[in-house]
């Protein structure tokens, strides 16, 4: 296997850096055009563009937040890096009270690229570099407690920016993809996971739930890609009710080590399921 970097410029709950080398066997041989609808910190779209060179992507999420630092790394990591280290300052200046002070702000007042830095700020700083809103679509999570977080990574918003040269990049809901695609293409799903207890479901990226009616209709989704004529791969939890979704596929299960969890007892390797409708 060729060696790919991931250059991981955000945390993401479920990020699938961990797990390239197990779903490596599972990618088609050839990959002319790439799509990823929930893109997150994109580990599969890197090692994709690397190894197989698309002649073209597509990269999309429902996350603004998100899809504005993709773009601004796209096209203005240098100015983005800069104020970065203007963040990094005062960040070692003033610790919570200025990290509160850049949670509160309406993300949506901001230029983009205060917005994009705001974004990568509060990722580095915050708890677990758990992304969370409320049902206001407001980021609420605490401070995290890290001596020198890795705020500038210059280096890795350098690689980013050249990865994403030629690459699409689109806020929008899942299910427009198959207005996009063609028979050939190759989708990679990887949706907020169906919660394997109710209780503990982490599915708020936006405020936005992803339960039951949000699953089936993104299984009805990747019926209608099959359909097509596209190649698809899924990623979810591997639970009987996303078996049962997928039950008319090539289900195959892979080991993750679940790093997003307040109980240091609940971070093990844990099952899941990779869904693929070509053998």
């Amino acid at each position: 296997m060729m060696n790919t970097q991931i250059p991981k410029f955000v945390k993401w709950a479920g990020g699938k850096g961990q797990l390239i080398k197990q779903f490596e066997p599972y990618f088609p041989k050839k990959i002319n055009r790439y799509f990823e609808p929930f893109v997150g910190s994109g580990a599969v779209f890197f090692h994709i563009i690397q190894k197989y060179n698309p002649n073209e992507i597509i990269l999309s999420d429902i996350n603004g937040e998100l899809i504005n630092t993709y773009k601004i790394i796209q096209n203005n990591h240098l100015k983005l890096i800069q104020k970065l280290k203007v963040y990094k300052k005062e960040h070692e200046k003033q610790g919570k009270r200025f990290y509160l002070k850049i949670r509160e702000k309406n993300p949506l007042t901001l230029d983009s690229i205060e917005r994009a830095t705001r974004f990568i700020y509060l990722n580095k700083t915050c708890f677990n570099g758990l992304y969370r809103v409320n049902s206001k679509g407001k980021f609420n999570v605490p401070m995290g407690n890290y001596k020198n977080p890795d705020i500038i990574q210059e280096e890795r918003l350098k690689l980013v920016s050249n990865l994403l040269k030629n690459v699409k990049i689109k806020k929008m809901p899942f299910e427009k993809i198959k207005d996009l695609v063609k028979k050939g293409d190759f989708i990679y799903f990887d949706p907020p996971y169906y919660p394997l207890k109710k209780k503990n479901s982490f599915t708020t990226y936006t405020k936005d739930k992803f339960m039951e009616e949000e699953q089936e209709k993104l299984a009805q989704i990747y019926k209608e890609l099959h359909k097509k004529g596209c190649k698809v791969m899924l990623s979810n939890s591997d639970t009987e009710f996303t078996k049962k979704l997928y039950s008319d596929f090539n289900i195959k299960t892979v080991q993750a080590r679940r790093v997003i969890n307040s109980d240091a007892n609940g971070r093990g390797l844990i099952n899941e399921i990779l869904v693929l409708n070509y053998s």
